[in-house]
């Protein structure tokens, strides 16, 4: 009897090592997919695959805090291309095609339409209601947020399939094709649109 105990208590504790490292692969590899909410609350970004094959990560703005003191749609005057100077920041890409490692963090670059410059950046999901966002400057300076995920809708919100109808729209440069769909309407990982399609009770 004496044997049994050590036995059967190493057992447990290999049994918890197990559960303990499957559980933080499992949150290492949290989608990065979906609608996240910015840290400051000015913003709401989707994130979807894109590019060949899919395996790059693309974000679009489609919801923008509305300014009280301005008139119009803000456009992104600040571009250094004058051809997009008169697009509506709302709907324009700025998470530019990132790329994913091995431990599944996608790097490249993401645009900012106050400056009109890109920066290095850094995205990945550890829990399924959150995301990381680290941008760097010169490689030197560097600052994180974390964005929330949302699943309700705004007015304004683009809730229509990347350049299609009240949807928002890819740099071609970039995204070279349209995020694939599971056999509808509804953008892959948008929890929003989903409860959309489904009519209440």
């Amino acid at each position: 009897m004496t044997m049994v105990v050590p036995r059967l208590v190493t057992a447990a504790l290999v049994a918890l090592t197990v559960h303990v490292a499957v559980e933080s692969t499992s949150a290492r590899a949290a989608d990065p997919t979906g609608t996240w909410l910015t840290e400051d609350g000015r913003a709401r970004v989707r994130t979807e695959r894109c590019g060949p094959q899919d395996k790059h990560l693309c974000g679009y703005i489609v919801w923008a805090k509305p300014s009280p003191d301005r008139e119009k749609p803000r456009t992104d005057a600040e571009n250094p291309d004058a051809r997009k100077r008169d697009r509506l920041v709302l709907g324009h890409q700025m998470i530019l095609g990132l790329k994913a490692d091995k431990d599944n963090h996608y790097g490249g670059k993401i645009y900012n339409a106050d400056d009109g410059k890109q920066y290095d950046v850094t995205i990945w999901s550890e829990k399924s209601s959150e995301l990381s966002v680290e941008g760097c400057m010169l490689a030197v300076l560097c600052g994180s947020q974390t964005w929330h995920r949302v699943a309700d809708v705004l007015p304004g919100q683009l809730l229509g399939l990347t350049d299609e109808t009240n949807g928002p729209h890819a740099d071609r440069e970039w995204a070279s094709k349209r995020p694939t769909t599971t056999g509808s309407t509804t953008p892959r990982n948008d929890a929003a649109l989903a409860s959309q399609a489904e009519p209440r009770r």
